[in-house]
């Protein structure tokens, strides 16, 4: 059995992952359905007791998840522990006494409550004592809105204000300038400025060593070459062999030992994550994740269907699919700084072919836009249990790769 959910990050105002919100929960008969908040709710608390675990499927990091007052009052929220979950009160649910009794209950006992897209009305004040976060959907608030929540919640320094719909660069200031502690959207996952940007001598080594790894007959001694005019790159490629994920009874102590050592198809996937990570290490950990997990995908999907293509091509082209939000930078002008195929620029340019429909369809399931999602599974003549299946792996590989690599 698997447990389905796409996540999607909050980060904190230093852009580093707070939580994640789970946004999709299902079994495996029925992988998008048209289910009421009680069957869904029910579906994910089932999930984390009987599965791999919410903490598990979060990095063990806290899952903010949807609770309707049915499923508040029937006590399903207590069969998460108090660490690994945020209680997300439906905007649907009415303010009144029995979900006050709830609310009262659950902050006793040590649980996070939020509440969710948040209308402000005067009746809340009741709750604010066991309220902990508030999200605001800033596509639907205005900030004089906001000015009037900020001033009605002064007397409870305790709630932090969370926005969501984050789109661009822009919205994220103006958040802050208006206190918000949490943020929950994509403008960390988009440039936050268009700018021209010179690729440093450590940026043009991982240039180097992708157009290297983008050949389907790699050339050793140019790749070996490459990390030894490295001294950082060198280093963590050493710690990388030698880590826990390969349990190596002996040590490797050369960069050419340590390149043989892992493999082509291994090989491929580090100097990937290193081109991730050191074109611009100012962005957030998460974004690389993302970044790594869409590889994966790629790559498990690639070999799901069979067709002709190599699957570290795959990986490549879904590694680079964030490449414009890792550098700030429009994609077009990116991938015209690096020597790389036109087999691996044109899907991410010109969104045509196999691999441009399963970096569509990874970044459906990312915004839990489900009916796109399906339309891209038809297309590419997959079904949802093992679209889902593979994502989940993905998930769970690039938090692996990234903690070790990064580690």
């Amino acid at each position: 059995m698997y447990f389905y959910a796409a996540r999607q990050p909050i980060l904190d105002i230093n852009k580093k992952l707070y939580a994640y919100e789970l946004l999709f929960r299902d079994s495996l008969d029925n992988v998008f359905p048209n289910i009421d908040g009680d069957e869904a709710t029910s579906k994910i608390v089932e999930a984390s007791q009987f599965n791999v675990g919410i903490s598990e499927f979060t990095a063990n990091k806290p899952a903010f998840i949807n609770f309707t007052l049915d499923t508040i009052s029937q006590g399903y929220p207590q069969m998460l522990h108090t660490d690994e979950v945020v209680i997300e009160i439906l905007e649907t649910i009415k303010p009144g006494k029995k979900l006050l009794s709830c609310c009262k209950e659950l902050h006793q006992k040590g649980y996070t409550l939020a509440l969710d897209d948040y209308i402000h009305k005067k009746v809340w004040a009741h709750f604010y004592p066991y309220i902990s976060i508030i999200k605001i959907d800033l596509l639907q608030t205005s900030f004089d809105d906001i000015a009037i929540i900020k001033k009605d919640i002064a007397s409870f320094p305790h709630i932090k204000l969370l926005a969501e719909k984050v789109e661009t660069h822009e919205q994220y200031q103006q958040s802050i300038e208006y206190g918000f502690e949490l943020f929950q959207g994509y403008f960390f996952a988009k440039p936050e400025m268009v700018k021209t940007k010179n690729l440093s001598p450590s940026q043009m080594a991982m240039a180097e060593l992708l157009y290297e790894s983008s050949k389907i007959e790699l050339d050793l001694a140019s790749i070996t070459d490459v990390f030894q005019r490295d001294v950082t790159l060198s280093y963590k490629l050493l710690r990388y062999v030698n880590s826990s994920l390969f349990m190596r009874q002996s040590e490797i102590s050369s960069i050419k030992q340590a390149l043989v050592s892992l493999g082509i198809v291994e090989l491929k996937r580090f100097i990937g994550l290193m081109f991730a990570t050191n074109m611009n290490p100012e962005k957030p950990t998460e974004l690389i994740n993302l970044s790594m997990a869409r590889a994966k995908f790629c790559e498990l999907i690639t070999a799901e269907i069979n067709k002709n293509v190599d699957i570290s091509l795959s990986f490549l082209v879904g590694l680079l699919s964030k490449i414009d939000a890792i550098l700030d930078e429009d994609l077009e002008d990116v991938l015209a700084k690096l020597p790389l195929s036109d087999e691996i620029k044109a899907p991410l340019l010109t969104h045509k072919g196999t691999l441009a429909v399963i970096i569509k369809l990874v970044s459906f399931i990312e915004k839990a836009q489900w009916d796109h999602a399906n339309v891209a599974m038809e297309k590419l003549k997959l079904n949802k249990e093992t679209v889902l299946k593979h994502y989940n792996e993905a998930l769970t590989w690039a938090d692996e790769q990234t903690n070790a690599a990064m580690g």
